[in-house]
């Protein structure tokens, strides 16, 4: 490996274990020195290609903890059970850029970082929201240009989204936490999709609803859209929270823009190609009130032609994680998903994950996708 790009940790360590990028934070790497790692870490910001992560590896690699960049499939699986290694672990909670059954299949179990995002990115998706709603980036470009000379009624008039109706498409984790902000912080209705029911979403803006009542305010609404499509025509806000395969690659498409408000917003914190970007260019060109804000994109690092260009849409570079909390939770799961498997612990269960971030954590493995198809067994507390 060149010297310039890679860096060394407990170089005396007995198992050796590759490290993608540099990580936020300082306990992950205390957890893979107690498992007695040689951490070896890629200081370039450049994603590595398979033929330069497979170089990394080596003939001897006891583990790696790779990013959702990188396209971890059935090459570079071989090539880590070729090494003999033991575990690998996404430093992400998405895993759609890992095949799975390929790590299955050469008996790798493969750890993903669940629970530290929550808040964080229905945090973002809320302030995505509101900056694409009160164009807050087109009037902060216009201010730096020095093109403000007074203040005027008409000067960037924006959406008021107070009791209006906000649409989630996909209510998990994150997608619930967004409809709780936005409906118990802005009063909002709201309309979801889903294949599950979420009933503790709707028993709580319910119970919310019935509270404004006893205080003489105007109660709040929740139902769950039978169609994505009634979502798309009613709400006045939708933010996407489902996750990335076949049936919701492109489900925001021409058509469906079509069915949207002219003046509504839209809001994608999920994964990229989920939105059709070439036809978003068109409709936002269209309809100069309809607003979005967008944290990831369909070619990621690059952008449609002519998205940049579009005042009415928002766009950050896929920070809706980034908060010093979340980022270092997430490096401590997955030095803690290699970690543990390294050293033959069981894999935790339980959809609460907070213990791994204090200070004597379950000798577990905190998330591990695969474990039953792998046979790992399952921690008892």
């Amino acid at each position: 490996m060149d010297s310039k790009d890679w860096r060394a940790h407990n170089p005396s360590g007995s198992r050796r274990v590759i490290v993608t990028k540099e990580l936020p934070g300082e306990r992950w790497l205390e957890i893979l020195t107690q498992a007695e790692c040689r951490v070896e870490i890629c200081t370039s910001e450049d994603v590595l290609s398979t033929s330069e992560i497979k170089a990394a590896m080596g003939s001897h690699c006891d583990g790696a903890i790779g990013q959702l960049t990188e396209d971890w499939g059935d090459e570079l699986f071989a090539a880590l059970k070729a090494a003999g290694a033991k575990a690998y672990s996404n430093c992400a909670v998405g895993f759609n850029n890992v095949d799975v059954a390929a790590a299955t299949r050469y008996g790798i179990p493969v750890g993903n970082t669940p629970g530290v995002l929550t808040e964080t990115t229905a945090e973002m998706a809320v302030a995505l929201t509101f900056a694409a709603a009160r164009r807050i980036g087109e009037s902060e470009r216009f201010l730096r240009a020095g093109r403000y000379k007074g203040w005027l009624p008409t000067l960037f008039l924006g959406e008021l989204l107070w009791y209006k109706t906000v649409g989630v498409i996909g209510a998990g984790r994150i997608g619930d936490a967004y409809a709780r902000m936005m409906v118990a912080g802005h009063k909002m209705n709201l309309i979801y999709f889903d294949i599950h029911q979420n009933k503790a979403l709707e028993d709580h803006i319910a119970a919310y609803g019935e509270f404004l009542k006893s205080q003489g305010e105007q109660p709040v609404s929740c139902k769950r859209a039978a169609h994505i499509e009634d979502l798309l025509r009613e709400a006045d806000c939708v933010s996407l929270h489902t996750v990335l395969d076949e049936s919701t690659h492109h489900l925001i498409n021409t058509e469906s823009l079509a069915l949207m408000k002219d003046n509504a917003v839209l809001v994608n914190t999920s994964r990229g190609p989920v939105i059709d970007e070439e036809a978003l260019v068109a409709h936002c060109q269209k309809h100069p009130d309809f607003r979005v804000g967008l944290d990831v994109f369909e070619d990621e690092p690059n952008l449609k032609p002519g998205l940049v260009d579009l005042d009415n849409v928002v766009i950050v570079p896929h920070i809706a994680s980034a908060t010093r909390w979340t980022r270092q939770g997430m490096a401590t799961l997955a030095a803690g998903n290699v970690a543990a498997i390294l050293m033959g612990y069981p894999a935790w269960q339980k959809p609460e994950i907070s213990p791994f971030l204090e200070e004597d954590p379950p000798k577990a493995a905190p998330s591990i996708i695969n474990a039953k198809d792998l046979g790992v067994p399952a921690y008892e507390s």
